[in-house]
């Protein structure tokens, strides 16, 4: 179904759609099934290629801007708004290549012209990922198992990673790209989760899936820090966090909305909404400060910036959770039932720790870089 919206806004678009996507997020959360008709609707409306360059076949859309549009899918749809910043980390980390690398044109024009959606696995992978490659002629054999590869259920093609034995008897980490229709690839249908159902995050299976030479992008030690980090990382959590930010701000609407005709907390629902806001602006301003880091993509990558983007990341997880707890205090045990919204907020609102990096793992990166510098 073609559908010809009336604002060339790309954030207007989401809002003239969202009621439609707020329906399909109670029906894919109750189910536990993949988003699929609103990725439908985002593909015929050309979201999946707009952050990619007007010469590449895209709409140029800015990381800024981009930003803003998961926090609005989010305010209908986390499911939807958190699987589609998982393709749009990744195309902004390939943008961002090929303005200052000058290489990846070929790929983004691929997506473009194809309107292809991209699965991540790095929540998983970090420094030491996991699969195991075999040289072979021409390429690799890929074997292993990814877990939280979100919108796998609804994916064309992953970009992943795995682990080398090289010949100085020292293991590597590649990087490659895979397209699921690959022989050996396949879904495990094991997304069976408390928050986020809809995200279609079920883990992928590789039995030996040929990798060939060409499609290798990175090769770097195993377990150790890398500057490409620096690059991913900072382009990539502000658009994670967006979908986190627009959760906290569906909460505190609804938390004005019912308070303000719920009467058995009238002594004090000022209090709580007053509290609930502070800790809103913390986020809100920490996501802020996020994506001016980023900087447009034009950013020079640094460990300065991703250790604060990390601590970014990890206050901002934590200042949404406490927004929707809030909400849920200041509505009281009507929050509780699942006809209620905030209580699928308060569910999928959990998920943010699980990004890269966990609070703590994030406190010893950040304090051994500090204290080393």
């Amino acid at each position: 179904m073609k559908t010809t919206l009336r604002s060339t806004s790309w954030t207007t678009k989401i809002h003239e759609i969202g009621e439609e996507f707020a329906r399909n997020a109670l029906k894919h959360d109750i189910d536990g099934t993949f988003v699929q008709d609103n990725y439908l609707r985002l593909k015929e409306l050309k979201f999946f290629s707009a952050a990619i360059p007007i010469e590449l076949g895209g709409a140029g859309v800015a990381h800024k801007e981009m930003c803003e549009i998961i926090k609005t899918i989010a305010y209908y749809c986390s499911s939807t708004a958190l699987a589609f910043s998982m393709h749009q980390h990744l195309i902004s980390a390939a943008v961002w290549k090929y303005k200052y690398k000058g290489v990846g044109q070929d790929f983004l024009r691929h997506v473009a012209e194809n309107e292809l959606v991209l699965i991540s696995t790095g929540a998983r992978d970090w420094l030491g990922s996991n699969g195991d490659l075999k040289k072979t002629s021409g390429g690799y054999l890929f074997s292993g198992t990814k877990h939280f590869a979100s919108q796998s259920a609804g994916g064309d093609v992953v970009v992943t990673s795995g682990t080398y034995l090289n010949k100085n008897n020292s293991w590597d980490v590649l990087h490659f790209t895979v397209p699921m229709t690959s022989n050996g690839v396949s879904i495990l249908d094991n997304w069976n989760v408390m928050g986020m159902r809809g995200t279609g995050s079920n883990s992928i299976l590789f039995e030996d899936v040929f990798i060939p030479d060409s499609a290798i992008t990175l090769s770097r030690p195993k377990n150790e820090f890398h500057p490409v980090w620096n690059v991913v990382l900072t382009v990539a959590l502000p658009l994670i966090m967006s979908a986190y930010i627009g959760i906290a701000e569906k909460a505190k609407e609804i938390a004005i909305t019912k308070g303000k005709t719920y009467h058995r907390n009238q002594k004090h629902i000022a209090t709580l909404i007053g509290r609930l806001n502070n800790v809103l602006l913390s986020a809100q301003t920490e996501w802020k400060a996020m994506y001016y880091l980023a900087n447009g993509l034009n950013f020079t990558p640094s460990e300065a910036i991703t250790i604060d983007m990390l601590s970014h990341k990890t206050n901002v997880g934590e200042n949404t959770k406490k927004t929707v707890a809030y909400a849920m205090e200041a509505i009281g045990g009507q929050s509780f039932y699942r006809s209620n919204i905030l209580e699928r907020l308060f569910r999928d609102v959990q998920a943010s720790p699980f990004h890269p990096l966990p609070k703590w793992e994030q406190y010893a990166f950040t304090g051994e870089r500090i204290i080393n510098s």
